[in-house]
């Protein structure tokens, strides 16, 4: 009889500063690249508005993206968003955008401090294969009343894509056949999960600290926040914490296209082509179209 094969960790990423849309300081784990380490996750971003002299804050005004999707998870304070196909709204703490871009979007997401003077969240982007980057964009709000938790065994679980244990997160129809939740690990919790052996594994440690991706000797790597840790081939994701430290991670796993891809800016197509006909469809004012 086959055992299931654990996840043990292979890189673990120091986050960069980095200065995004209006002077936006934030920290990258990994951004778009021709390589495509990550299939299909693009890019990992923490933002933290969280320094009172940074006020007003500034934000991302109006832009475009073609051939990817863009996530916002907001932990503290609350993000603006309006875009081309009229959609407006405010999501706050534990609120989810999930913005399919298709064929072309145009839209801002503008942060706004929260009663303890405070913004922070996550952007991630994940790739849509060659096949539907020229889809119908779209766009799915998710309230934090409409996110289901599960509690594991010391584990607390924020559902956003995925199953676990009989429950499905609300975000829906997205070709990576994503997992996406925050886990939160009272000290001295094991957290294991399965997941699907051909699926990229990514973590985001973002509080506290613990060890990770123990294999069948028992063995793992300690990690302390703030980290992205990737994983390597395998069933099982595993997570444990010390007897007097939690921890607090977003977890995410997608099904790999294995299509090459070329990357500009806020655009992510499959070849510099796609990426020229894009720049020029901007020009002339045909990015856009109405649905």
């Amino acid at each position: 009889m086959n055992h299931p094969t654990y996840r043990t960790v292979e890189q673990v990423i120091d986050p960069k500063f980095v200065i995004e849309g209006a002077d936006v300081l934030l920290r990258r784990s990994f951004g778009p690249n021709r390589a495509n380490p990550y299939d299909p996750f693009l890019l990992f971003d923490h933002f933290a508005f969280n320094d009172p002299k940074d006020d007003p804050i500034r934000g991302f005004p109006t832009h475009p993206h073609r051939g990817i999707e863009t996530v916002t998870y907001v932990l503290e304070g609350s993000v603006r968003h309006r875009d081309s196909l009229g959609n407006t709204g405010v999501i706050g703490p534990g609120d989810v955008q999930w913005m399919t871009s298709g064929r072309g979007i145009l839209h801002e997401e503008m942060p706004q401090r929260g009663p303890e003077g405070r913004n922070t969240g996550f952007q991630l982007w994940v790739n849509l294969p060659a096949a539907k980057k020229m889809g119908q964009p779209r766009y799915q709000e998710v309230l934090a009343a409409n996110i289901p938790e599960v509690a594991l065994n010391g584990a607390r679980v924020r559902l956003v894509a995925g199953s676990l244990n009989g429950q499905r997160g609300p975000v829906t129809e997205i070709a990576a056949e994503p997992l996406y939740m925050e886990v939160s690990l009272e000290a001295g919790a094991d957290f294991e999960l399965p997941i699907p052996a051909d699926h990229t594994v990514i973590a985001y440690l973002f509080e506290g600290e613990g060890l990770f991706g123990l294999d069948e000797a028992g063995g793992g790597k300690f990690v302390k926040a703030v980290s992205m840790i990737i994983f390597g081939d395998g069933e099982r994701f595993t997570a444990q914490t010390g007897p007097a430290a939690p921890a607090r991670f977003m977890l995410m796993a997608g099904a790999p296209f294995k299509e090459p891809i070329y990357p500009y800016g806020p655009f992510v197509m499959n070849t510099a082509e796609e990426i020229q006909q894009t720049l020029k469809e901007l020009r002339n004012g045909t990015f856009v179209q109405a649905p």
